[in-house]
């Protein structure tokens, strides 16, 4: 067994995506995950004289050379093909380069199973499907259409796409996108079963750390969402809600009143705890920060300083070097959460 070292897993995906720019712009690359990218070669391939293939050998053998790391490799006519090249077919050839075509694909996948090996098709999606009688892709291309948009509305066509191998969307679109509205949220999963007032804690504790970012950011909150994860072995699995602020603020003071009071409005008393997600849905430039009646100005902007002052000594000394006394209570999570990156130990 292995000790995690996140920090690590970083410095070495740093190293191989520098080895993508090498061959590749960043505007054709598009970071999927920390150990997975789409890369779009299709204005390459005549500047190098080379096929795809060629190209992605290429590219693999310089990541084996440089930090020793056997890469794997999935080509496609578009992004969907070459998630699923990836994904399916290359875990089946020596060489771990998959290719496919939308003709390759319906050849040699179109009775692929289990559905759950393609990309977006989760547990959820299949058992639903397989109550319809449809077990492979094969079977959702000649499916009816109007009962899969009844059963799964808009999402209905990407399964259609995907299930003829079809993908609309480009690395060109990919780049362009810009979100409608920003937000910001963390989640933890928690080690053991947490009870009503330990969930309690660790929300106060995830509140106060987002308002940190909150503030580091620029930012501002007008509601708050909080979605209960519960041990599995209870009918009931989860609670999820919003409250709406009266202001549209930072301070770790209003918004942890309004998470609180959330938490106690949708959490089972007598469930045990063991997924807590905290998101702020629409945050917006501090300039907008709204006050009402009851708000002081200057007792905010005192807030807001001391907070400002948090970041400075959390930025110079680590994040463990300024702690609330909430942080030393027993279930508390803070410290240790502190010492993670993305969730996993950082292994420094």
């Amino acid at each position: 067994m292995a000790t995690p070292r996140m920090q690590l897993y970083i410095d070495y995906s740093a190293e191989i995506y520098a080895i993508y720019l090498k061959y590749i712009a960043r505007e054709d690359i598009h970071v999927y995950s920390i150990d997975e990218v789409f890369m779009d070669v299709t204005d390459y391939l005549a500047m190098y004289r080379m096929t795809a293939k060629e190209l992605g050998v290429t590219i693999m053998q310089d990541i084996m050379d440089s930090v020793g790391i056997p890469a794997a490799c999935g080509i496609g006519t578009n992004l969907y093909l070459a998630k699923i090249a990836l994904d399916i077919t290359a875990k089946h050839t020596k060489d771990r380069i998959g290719i496919l075509d939308e003709e390759a694909y319906r050849r040699t996948l179109w009775d692929h199973r289990p559905l759950t090996d393609f990309w977006r098709v989760g547990p959820g999606i299949a058992r639903r499907l397989e109550a319809m009688g449809i077990f492979t892709m094969r079977e959702i291309a000649q499916a009816g259409e109007e009962e899969l948009y009844r059963q799964f509305g808009v999402d209905a066509e990407l399964l259609i796409d995907h299930a003829w191998g079809r993908e609309t969307a480009t690395m060109a679109d990919i780049k362009a996108y810009r979100p409608k509205s920003n937000s910001i949220g963390s989640g933890q999963v928690i080690g053991c079963d947490c009870d009503y007032e330990g969930g309690r804690l660790i929300v106060k504790e995830m509140t106060d750390l987002l308002c940190l970012e909150l503030v580091d950011k620029g930012l501002v909150a007008e509601s708050v969402t909080l979605h209960i994860g519960y041990n599995r072995q209870f009918r009931q699995k989860s609670s999820h809600g919003t409250a709406s602020m009266s202001v549209a603020t930072s301070s770790a003071r209003q918004i942890t009143s309004y998470a609180v009071e959330l938490y106690e409005r949708i959490v089972n008393h007598h469930i045990p705890i063991r997924r807590i997600t905290l998101t702020f849905p629409r945050v917006m430039d501090e300039a907008y920060q709204q006050y009402d009646l009851f708000t002081e100005p200057a007792e905010l902007e005192r807030e807001h300083r001391i907070q400002q002052a948090v970041l400075g000594i959390r930025e110079k000394y680590g994040k463990n070097a300024v702690l609330k006394g909430m942080n030393l209570q027993e279930g508390a999570t803070t410290m240790e959460r502190n010492c993670q990156i993305g969730g996993h130990r950082s292994g420094v």
